[in-house]
């Protein structure tokens, strides 16, 4: 980045017109890239430069790389065996001021092991502008300095190297001063401002100038800084150093306080203008560090940890400056000593833990790095082990040690090695280093068994059970693991025309020999046979023994078993009550053998048993008795082998099962006794098949029951709906509009149209209430011409008898007698109560008929039944002494006549009867 901030493109414009060069060199690879390179950038083709494979540094373990004091700079890519920029590199972070800037690192393959040196030089590119330690330098000049006086600046620090560092100094305005520099050894440049003309304080007292650092890099970059000069009267001489340039020498690790050395300049002044005070001028952080700086006396000591290792030289600017504001400066030079305080570090590169033993001499083993931070003969390293092993250290590159075979390995007789390896540096006293391997050698098959034997003799009894071991061989063999695994066989041969594997067998693992047949002393009293040992090795080694096998005379009888008796048809068992106490005798086997001598000595012992630890028998006796005490969790029945053997050579015995049961009662052994007798087997997938039919039968019967309630629903479910929607509601009857109203009551002055609208759902019902004036209708009649209005005979059906009419009004002589006398006049119209009778009864009607409907139901836009004033409380009619109730009494129906209806009629379904058509079937009853 630039002073003003922006950004260069030096890296980039490097990466697209430089080329990465690659050196290779034997064993040895160099490549040379730029500083801050991108992470990911390509370094090199490290596998075609050193002329591998690429899949040699993906299989196996691959290549690693192994980086010692410094950074992993750079990481392999094992898939294109290329090398990439793993973090960003700054070279003067790396490195320095040091022009020449590098790191190295080293690949190293396995099977077989190489190690290969790659060193990455970093160039300088110009990111660094040239800085100055203060932003303002204030100096103080007499008046009376004369023209050609210096006054020595602070010099800019750029860290680049190169074309790239600070190059020049500008000095603007240059009208009394004049710039000159001065090359150090160090290659920094010394800059002074030389007095051109005279100063007079008494024109300008103060001067402002603007000092300038340019480098050499392209882009060029800068670095300022303001000087400010204050003119001073009267100090005509500045202070002269001694030397120009002071040289000393420091070892390193000294103790804090050390006097380096001690600054002498002399001024010609007197008094305050001779006085002279000294200043480290632009030191480095790391100087003010280790180093201290007396002002008045100009002795440098020591104020930190002088270490060799990190700094070599220190190169020290120092000012002197008296009273007066005149200074000089000089250089001092400060060389680092190295001591022997380092001892060499050794770093396991690469190690074979496991050695083939017919490894060739000279087979590499390990790779060693060494190194020692020390320089000189403190630093150089050399590398032993111990003479009396059979292996040496052989140097490969700068650092790096080999660890070979020096003579044959031999597993069998050392099969591990404690490699003790000593780095010793060259210092005095030497320091010393030491590093620990433990090398196990891996077998080889070099070794065929042995048998102890040349010759073994083996003895057989005639009888012999078939399959019954009579003889073991063993073969030794040196090696380790599958290699030392020996097994064992038969030679192919033939005894009597028969192969010998019809006699004999042997057991590949254990090399012991049975007898496949029963051999017969009379026919057959010895033959031989060739034993073969091999290993596992690849390929397998071998030897072969010859064994001669005598058949022995022995005896012939086994023991045979009186009590308990076995038959295929009954059973016999024992019954031990739970509260038998130790020792309890339980029954007693008694058998004989009809050798004699010892081949008739009986002896009895326990084979198997159903439950361990519970019982015992006795080895002379055959007394079967109780271990411990019976508990509550061991089984009921019990079975008890018994083997009898007699005492021959080879013994026989004969095998009893003693059937025993813990129970205290015989009821408690009826349930379990059955099972002694057989073994039955039992069919396992009987439970499958008895969990899969109650699985089934459940599954049906849940089945069932969802389908009987299933259509149980249903029918509920059909019947509610068939009841929601074929209520018939009452039909009302309907009163002529132009209803003759003589004005005898003079109480309604209205006609009141009642109409009823049902559909097939319930729900949808509306009662429709229209209120019409008597006197607008017949005016609107006589508007459309008809003047006279003419009535109809009035219907009989329609004619209400004075028993049918509510409030006082009695029976009228003509329905009184019963005859209906002439077609004349219309009859009385009905009467308010009679009305507002008809009104309740139908809105009764249409209570009933929406009432399974529930709360909240809409019914049509006219009227909703849930939301209108309950007409069936009582009401009182004017001009009347009547009043009605919500619901009148009923009176008694006749039975109903048969009727003939019209074929319309006749095939419409019967609406259920409520209240109000009841009672409207009981007036035309009456009629």
């Amino acid at each position: 980045m630039t002073a003003n901030g922006s950004f260069l493109l030096g890296p980039l414009l490097y990466l697209l017109f430089s080329a990465f060069s690659a050196i290779p060199a034997d064993g040895q690879v160099r490549y040379i890239i730029p500083e801050e390179m991108a992470v990911g950038s390509f370094v090199g083709n490290i596998a075609k430069d050193l002329g591998l494979e690429s899949s040699r540094l993906a299989t196996g373990r691959g290549a690693r790389l192994f980086f010692v004091g410094s950074n992993e700079y750079v990481e392999l890519d094992r898939e294109k065996g290329q090398l990439l920029v793993r973090e960003r590199i700054d070279r003067e972070q790396l490195c320095g001021d040091t022009s020449a800037c590098s790191f190295t690192f080293e690949i190293i393959l396995e099977d077989p092991i190489e190690l290969f040196r790659v060193t990455v030089e970093i160039e300088d590119i110009n990111d660094n502008s040239p800085v100055f330690p203060k932003r303002e330098i204030e100096l103080e000049i007499s008046e009376l300095a004369v023209p050609g006086a210096r006054f020595a600046l602070e010099s800019a620090v750029d860290s680049d190297v190169g074309i790239n560092t600070l190059q020049e100094y500008l000095l603007r305005p240059a009208e009394h001063f004049t710039l000159k520099t001065q090359s150090r050894l160090d290659g920094s440049k010394n800059v002074e401002m030389v007095l051109q003309t005279a100063l007079d304080r008494e024109k300008q007292e103060q001067h402002y100038l603007t000092l300038t650092a340019v480098d050499g890099g392209d882009p060029q970059r800068s670095g300022t800084v303001k000087i400010h000069i204050v003119v001073l009267d009267a100090n005509d001489n500045a202070p002269i150093f001694s030397q120009s340039v002071y040289r000393a020498a420091v070892v390193e690790n000294s103790p804090k306080g050390t006097l380096v050395l001690t600054l002498s300049a002399t001024d010609a002044d007197e008094e305050s203008n001779g006085s002279i005070l000294y200043y480290f001028e632009h030191t480095a952080a790391i100087v003010r560090e280790l180093f201290t700086l007396e002002p008045t006396s100009g002795d440098i000591k020591i104020a930190g940890e002088v270490d060799f290792e990190k700094h070599k030289i220190f190169h020290i600017k120092v000012k002197a400056k008296d009273q007066g504001g005149l200074t000089d400066s000089s250089e001092i030079i400060i060389e680092v000593v190295d001591v022997n305080d380092n001892a060499p570090k050794i770093t396991l590169m690469s190690f074979s833990s496991a050695l083939p033993e017919d490894s060739v001499p000279g087979t590499v083993i390990a790779i060693l790095n060494v190194l020692d931070l020390d320089s000189g003969d403190n630093g150089k390293v050399s590398c032993s082990t111990d003479y009396a092993l059979p292996f040496k250290i052989q140097s490969s590159l700068t650092n790096y040690f080999s660890l070979v075979t020096d003579s044959v390995l031999d597993r069998e007789d050392i099969s591990e090695y404690n490699i003790t390896v000593i780095a010793v540096d060259g210092g005095v006293p030497p320091l010393t280093s030491k590093q620990v391997l433990r090398l196990k050698i891996s077998d080889v098959n070099d070794h065929a068994p042995r048998f102890e034997k040349d010759t073994y003799s083996a003895y057989l009894p005639e009888n012999n059970a078939p399959s019954m071991s009579f003889f073991s061989l063993r073969a030794k063999d040196d090696d380790w693991g599958s290699n030392s695994r020996v097994s064992y066989f038969v030679v192919d041969d033939s005894l009597n025309g028969v192969p010998l594997s019809r006699y004999i067998s042997i057991n590949s693992e254990t090399g012991t020999l049975y007898a496949v047949t029963t051999f017969d002393y009379e026919q057959i009293k010895t033959f031989t046979i060739q034993v073969k040992a091999q290993d596992g090795g690849s390929p397998p080694l071998s030897s072969n023994v010859t064994v001669n096998i005598f058949i022995q005379d022995q005896n012939d009888n086994a023991p045979q078993v009186l009590y308990p008796v076995q038959t295929g048809g009954s059973l016999v068992a024992e019954m031990v009550p739970r509260s038998a106490d130790v020792g309890y005798l339980v029954t007693k086997v008694v058998a004989v053998d009809v050798d004699s001598g010892q081949n008739a000595w009986l002896s009895y012992k326990l084979l198997k048993t159903t439950e361990r630890g519970l019982f015992d028998v006795g080895l002379q006796n055959g007394e079967i008795r109780t271990v411990r005490q019976v508990s509550d969790k061991d089984p009921v029945k019990q079975t008890l082998a018994v083997v009898v053997e007699d005492n021959g050579h080879p013994s026989r015995s004969a095998t009893v099962n003693v059937n025993v049961v813990v129970a205290d009662s015989f009821p408690e052994v009826l349930s379990e006794f059955s099972d002694f007798g057989q073994n039955k087997d039992y069919n396992d997938n009987l439970t499958f098949y008895l969990i899969l039919a109650l699985a089934v039968v459940s599954f049906l019967f849940i089945l069932s029951v969802i389908a009987i309630i299933s259509v149980k629903f249903c029918r509920w479910w059909n019947r509610r709906l068939f009841f929601k929607s074929n209520v018939n509601l009452p039909v009302i009857p309907y009163y002529p509009s132009l209803y003759a109203d003589v004005g005898t009551t003079g109480t309604l002055k209205h006609m009141y149209s009642y109409g009823v609208y049902g559909t097939a759902d319930s729900r949808k019902s509306a009662l429709n209430v229209n209120i019409t004036d008597v006197e607008s209708m017949q005016r609107k009649m006589k508007e459309d011409g008809n003047s006279v209005i003419e009535e109809n005979p009035p219907n009989t059906d329609w004619r209400f008898s004075q028993n049918q009419r509510p409030g006082p009004s009695g029976a009228s002589p003509e329905e009184a007698t019963g005859v209906v006398t002439g077609t004349g006049p219309w009859p009385n119209p009905p009467t308010e109560a009679e009305q507002l009778q008809a009104l309740m009864a139908a809105a009764n009607e249409v209570s009933e008929a929406t009432a399974t409907l529930g709360p909240g139901s809409r019914y049509g836009p006219q009227l909703t039944l849930q939301r209108a004033p309950d007409f069936r409380q009582n009401v009182y009619i004017p001009g009347s002494t009547a009043t009605l109730t919500a619901n009148p009494p009923q009176q008694a129906l006749p039975p109903p006549q048969a009727q003939v209806l019209p074929p319309s009629q006749a095939d419409a379904p019967k609406a259920a009867q409520t209240p109000a058509s009841k009672k409207k079937v009981a007036k035309k009853d009456k009629k």
